[in-house]
């Protein structure tokens, strides 16, 4: 088959322009991807990112590069302690449950973990440093109530990344009492804590890191000053990855800070993002076990990751449908195959199927290396798989149900979906095709009833059976 792939194309955030995809040191590709805040459980919305950063990892992987990614867990924070205080429990417990929790469901929809998982808390000591940095160079100062801030008037270019105008930030705002801030567009670097709130010492007494300074920290740490992508949800564009732009670029002096920002739209419930506070929130948990892993990760595969995602019973319906149409197709195929007799020269007709198959495999990396497009490459599964199906059922050259049934799997797998393999071990091997022998000798003595029993029976236990005149073929549904 034809193997030359597309060069990758990835869209910026920054820019935004779409170019040719250049790693500062191929092969190598550091990725910093913004985890969860462990606080609750992880919902589809949660899911969406991460799902979509495994395959971009998985893709880049095939494309031949290294990939380094880092996934941080924010484990303090305010809703970390809110929740501690209402259980009565330490902030440490809450924060290990739910980042356990968060991992477990990732791990349910094929998710790898990635290279390293830092937690805010082991870096505390190193955000101290650069918030003294930033302090020393001017772009931070502490407030006489322990807090410190980030001076966004010392960085001429904030808001280069949401083209947010920090005169729009300043009209009509105005700085809280108590909050120490020279200007209202400033933002926190190390938070004073109060009483009984878990806190670290510091040069400006106890207290924790704000939020923002914990990302540029550990990718610093990890990653250097700068990195090829660094990812997250479009509701971190403002402030968040605002912030982390100016607070590291002003530490380092180094810009870009990141090569390509990629952003992932959200997951909407009647137009509106699915989040805890708006109570109308999925748990991946509840997903998965009322639709399945391999067709929520369809689902949130099926819209380009720059747009938004509709989230609904329906939609995952589609998915769970669409999903069983290529593994049935997949399974009937391989059983096809395995049962098959020697190949032959292909037919004008076969020719034909064939070049489709090239095509599609085609479609499929072109969609894949013009920004992730998962859509198109789906559709180009779509397609695969109806030839596949087709080529099983019409008998057609074992060759070409070869080719098409190990594209179909190839694909598949490297988008991360749980795909196991249709045949039986040997002992179940074995008992199968003795059901199936006496099933024909049954058919053949027009015993139908019976014939049609051991099918049903067989069918309630995922092995499903397809007869092709006087031989009957028969794989395991999983």
């Amino acid at each position: 088959m034809r193997m030359t792939l597309p060069n990758l194309r990835v869209s910026d955030t920054l820019r935004g322009v779409k170019e040719e995809f250049s790693p500062i040191d191929p092969p190598n590709v550091k990725i910093y991807v913004c985890g969860p805040t462990v606080y609750d459980v992880a919902h589809v919305g949660h899911a969406r990112p991460a799902v979509f950063f495994d395959v971009v990892r998985r893709y880049l992987e095939r494309l031949g590069y290294r990939v380094f990614l880092v996934t941080n867990v924010t484990d303090v924070e305010d809703k970390i302690i809110g929740r501690a205080k209402e259980e009565g429990v330490s902030f440490r417990e809450i924060a290990d449950r739910y980042e356990r929790e968060y991992f477990e469901a990732m791990a349910s929809l094929g998710v790898m973990l990635p290279t390293v998982v830092p937690r805010a808390t082991d870096y505390i000591e190193d955000m101290i440093r650069v918030i003294e940095g930033l302090i020393e160079k001017g772009h931070a100062y502490p407030a006489e109530n322990g807090d410190v801030y980030f001076d966004v008037s010392s960085f001429p270019d904030y808001g280069k990344l949401s083209k947010i105008k920090v005169e729009e930030l300043v009209a009509g705002a105005r700085v809280e009492p108590g909050e120490g801030k020279r200007s209202p567009e400033d933002f926190a670097l190390w938070k004073a804590s109060a009483p009984g709130e878990p806190s670290w010492p510091s040069p400006w007494g106890p207290g924790r890191p704000g939020w923002h300074i914990e990302c540029s920290v550990m990718i610093l740490k990890l990653l250097g000053p700068q990195i090829d992508i660094h990812g997250g949800g479009q509701d971190l564009v403002f402030p968040h990855h605002e912030n982390e732009i100016a607070q590291t670029e002003a530490y380092t002096g180094i810009s870009p800070f990141v090569r390509y920002w990629m952003h992932v739209g959200l997951v909407t419930v009647g137009g509106e993002k699915m989040a805890k506070s708006l109570k109308n929130y999925f748990e991946v948990k509840v997903a998965v076990e009322e639709f399945g892993s391999n067709a929520v990760r369809t689902f949130l595969l099926s819209a380009h990751y720059r747009s938004p995602l509709e989230f609904g019973p329906d939609a995952l319906g589609s998915a769970r449908a669409r999903f069983e149409s290529w593994r049935s197709a997949l399974m009937r195929a391989e059983a096809y195959l395995r049962e098959a007799g020697p190949s032959h020269e292909l037919s004008e007709e076969e020719r034909k199927l064939r070049e489709e198959l090239l095509e599609a495999r085609d479609r499929f990396y072109e969609a894949m290396s013009d920004d992730f497009d998962t859509p198109k490459a789906l559709s180009a599964i779509d397609s695969v798989s109806a030839i596949a199906s087709r080529i099983a059922s019409e008998s057609l050259s074992p060759n070409l149900a070869g080719e098409a049934a190990s594209t179909l799997r190839d694909f598949l797998q490297l988008l991360g979906f749980s795909v196991a393999e249709g045949a039986a071990p040997a002992e179940l091997n074995q008992l199968i095709e003795l059901l199936v022998d006496v099933r024909a000798a049954l058919r053949r003595k027009k015993m139908w009833d019976l014939s049609d029993e051991i099918r049903s029976r067989l069918a309630e236990l995922g092995v499903k059976l397809e007869d092709k005149g006087d031989r009957t073929v028969w794989w395991v549904e999983q």
